[in-house]
C-alpha cells in the first residue's frame, strides 16, 4: 500500500502536523510507526529531521487509525497492510475478532462474580481460603479439572453420553426437554472424548455426531460447522495411521446431509457422489451398507 513505502507517487507533501490531523493520529503516533516500519514519512529533511508525507498516504494512515481504535495489535496491522489479498485480511480479522470475544466472555464471568460479591450473595472469603497467603488463587472458580477425573473416566462418560444420543436420536417423539438432553449430551461426550485420551479418528466421530444431530433439528449451520470439523479431523487419523477404511466416507455422509439441511444442495450432490465413491474403500459389508444406508435417508 501507499503507506508502505517511502517514495511519493505524486500530490503535495504534507507536514507531519497536518498529516496527522487529517489521519486521526497524532504525531507522537506517526514517530513510532515510522520506527517500526509501518508507516514511513515519504520525505525526513537531514538537517531538521521534519517528517514529510505524501497526500496519497492519507487512506493507509486512516486504516491504521480505525484499526487501532478497533485494538488491533500493530504487528498485526502491518500484515494487513501489506496483503492485498481480501480472503487473507478477513481471516486475520476473524482471529483478531476471535481474541476479542474470549475476552468478552472473561469479563462477563468477571462481572457477574463481582455482582454476586457486591450483593453480598456470595462470600469473599470462606473457611477454606481465609488466612490464606493465596487468597485469590484459592479462591478461584472450580474446574472440571478439580474434579479429579482420570483418562478412563472420560472415556466411560464419553461412551455413555454418546450411546444415550442415540437413544435419543432413534426417539420417535423426542419432547423439548429431550431435545435439549440430546444437544448438551452430544457435546459433553465429545468434551469426555477429547480429554480421555482418545485418537483423532474418536474426536472425528464425535463431531460426526453433533453434525448429525444438528442435522437431524434442522439447525443447517452448525451442522455444516461439525460436519467440516469431522471431515477435517477424519482426513487428519487417514494420515495418522489411526483412522478405519469407514471414517472418512462417514464424514462426507455427515457433510452431505448437513449441506442438504443448510439448503445448499448442489454442494450436497457433490458431497454424496464423493461419499459414493468412497464406498469401494470400505472392506466390512456390513460397514459400507451402514453408510450407505445413511446416505439413501439423507435429505436431496
Amino acid at each position: 500500500m501507499a503507506g508502505m513505502t517511502r517514495t511519493a507517487q505524486s500530490g503535495e507533501f504534507l507536514s507531519i502536523g497536518r498529516f496527522g490531523r487529517l489521519a486521526g493520529l497524532s504525531i507522537g503516533a506517526l514517530r513510532h510507526y515510522d520506527e517500526l516500519g509501518l508507516l514511513h514519512p515519504v520525505q525526513v529533511d537531514p538537517e531538521t529531521g521534519y517528517r514529510r508525507y505524501a497526500r496519497e498516504q492519507l487512506e493507509a494512515a486512516r486504516a491504521i487509525a480505525r484499526l487501532r481504535d478497533l485494538e488491533v495489535p500493530l504487528e498485526e496491522i502491518r500484515e494487513l497492510l501489506g496483503t492485498d489479498d481480501p480472503d487473507e485480511r478477513r481471516r486475520r480479522l476473524a482471529v483478531h475478532r476471535s481474541r476479542l470475544e474470549a475476552r468478552l466472555n472473561r469479563l462477563i464471568r468477571v462481572l457477574h462474580v463481582i455482582r454476586q460479591l457486591s450483593e453480598g450473595r456470595e462470600p469473599l472469603m470462606t473457611s477454606d481460603t481465609a488466612g490464606a497467603t493465596a487468597g485469590a488463587e484459592a479462591a478461584a472458580p472450580p474446574t472440571i479439572d478439580a474434579l479429579g477425573l482420570d483418562a478412563d473416566a472420560h472415556r466411560a462418560l464419553g461412551k455413555a453420553l454418546y450411546n444415550q444420543v442415540w437413544t435419543l436420536l432413534e426417539s420417535a417423539n423426542r419432547t423439548p426437554e429431550q431435545v435439549d438432553e440430546m444437544l448438551y449430551a452430544c457435546h459433553a461426550s465429545a468434551y469426555h472424548w477429547s480429554k480421555g485420551g482418545g485418537t483423532v479418528a474418536n474426536r472425528a466421530r464425535s463431531e460426526w455426531q453433533i453434525a448429525r444431530v444438528y442435522s437431524t433439528l434442522g439447525r443447517g449451520e452448525p451442522a455444516l460447522w461439525h460436519a467440516r470439523r469431522c471431515l477435517e479431523l477424519a482426513e487428519g487419523a487417514v494420515a495418522a495411521g489411526v483412522a478405519d477404511d469407514w471414517d472418512v466416507p462417514a464424514a462426507l455422509e455427515g457433510l452431505a446431509r448437513a449441506q442438504a439441511v443448510a439448503g445448499d444442495h448442489a454442494a450436497a450432490a457433490i458431497t454424496r457422489a464423493r461419499a459414493r465413491d468412497s464406498l469401494a474403500g470400505i472392506g466390512d459389508p456390513e460397514d459400507r451398507e451402514l453408510i450407505e444406508q445413511d446416505l439413501a435417508s439423507a435429505p436431496v
